[in-house]
């Protein structure tokens, strides 16, 4: 190398004594380059470990309106991908629950199919408001999906039907609060999910007022 000539990029000049400084400085700077490169690699995974939107709507609670749900009527909401009824029951529907507690099996609610906010509720209504029946529509039996038959005497039911839900698959009888009837297959009443009225005329179902209970479960779906 002749006098004048420059030196290598990246290398010491003959004679000098090399700048340490600057190689530590170097140094730290690729392995810093080096471990962001590592943390954006993992957030993909990371973010595959925790749940999807989907998974979290399909558990989150559900707000229903009910504005325009006129009595006898019956509308049907998805919360936990299983359907929940809310039935706005008439006076005369209301009146008839109380004398059928004989031909139920647990006429008063007692086994544990419904959420824990039952300490103002009558447990033959099982309702929070009377009028506004809120159930799971699954029956206990087998996992088949009850039809509404509000129709007294529905000559197409067995003898002295006295309004209620229907299973087709087996044949369980519910009155018009999700009570399972004497000599039917399923064991358990339907369940009644958490809720509460956010207003007169919306129902969020999923959880009660305070946020508790979005992880309940009933004995039986």
């Amino acid at each position: 190398m002749t006098e004048n000539a420059p030196a290598m990029p990246g290398k010491p000049v003959e004679g000098e004594e090399p700048d340490l400084d600057r190689r530590r400085m170097l140094a730290t700077t690729t392995a810093a380059v080096g471990a962001v490169g590592v943390a954006l690699a993992a957030v993909p995974f990371i973010e595959a470990l925790e749940p999807s939107e989907s998974a979290r709507a399909a558990g989150a609670p559900v707000t229903i309106d009910i504005s325009k749900l006129a009595p006898g009527q019956m509308l049907s909401a998805s919360w936990r991908s299983r359907p929940v009824w809310v039935l706005h029951r008439t006076e005369a529907q209301l009146a008839e629950l109380s004398k059928l507690n004989r031909q139920l099996k647990d006429p008063l609610s007692k086994e544990d199919q419904q959420a824990p906010n039952l300490a103002a509720w009558n447990p033959v209504t099982r309702a929070v408001n009377p009028k506004y029946l809120v159930v799971v529509g699954i029956c206990t039996h087998l996992g088949c999906i009850p039809k509404y038959r509000p129709q007294v005497n529905d000559p197409s039911l067995p003898a002295h039907w006295p309004g209620g839900f229907f299973c087709p698959c087996h044949g369980s009888r519910y009155d018009l609060s999700g009570r399972v009837m004497d000599g039917s297959p399923a064991p358990l009443n339907l369940p009644v999910p958490p809720y509460y009225f956010k207003d007169a005329n919306t129902i969020t179902a999923g959880e009660l007022a305070d946020g508790k209970e979005q992880n309940w479960e009933p004995n039986t779906w």
